[in-house]
């Protein structure tokens, strides 16, 4: 086959049906307030963990919220619980309680 300067790249959709949304049902039960997150990054914007690491708050809820939850465990280890993105919250989101959940629902699940 000849090559024509160009490639074709793999596939990027998101199977949002084959994706693992328990972690989030958990959240959304255990902290109702989860649901309410539109992902303005307000967190990440007043992170003290993303200033020393590559951890995002924003990120990490809107990968569970998709079902992506590979790789969340190491993420939200990385949280210090300092509660600067909950004071910063415009919708009142307790940062915290979602954290702890986060690790509540991984040993829940069994991931």
């Amino acid at each position: 086959m000849p090559n024509f300067g160009y490639t074709i790249s793999s596939d990027r959709q998101i199977d949002y049906d084959s994706n693992d949304r328990r972690i989030a049902r958990y959240l959304a039960e255990h902290e109702p307030s989860f649901l309410v997150c539109f992902a303005c990054g307000t967190c990440t914007a007043t992170c003290s963990a993303g200033v020393f690491t590559t951890f995002s708050l924003r990120e990490l809820i809107g990968n569970i919220k998709r079902g992506e939850i590979r790789n969340i465990a190491t993420e939200a280890e990385k949280c210090m619980l300092c509660g600067k993105c909950q004071l910063a919250c415009p919708r009142g989101v307790n940062t915290r309680n979602v954290i702890l959940n986060i690790q509540r629902a991984l040993e829940a699940c069994g991931l």
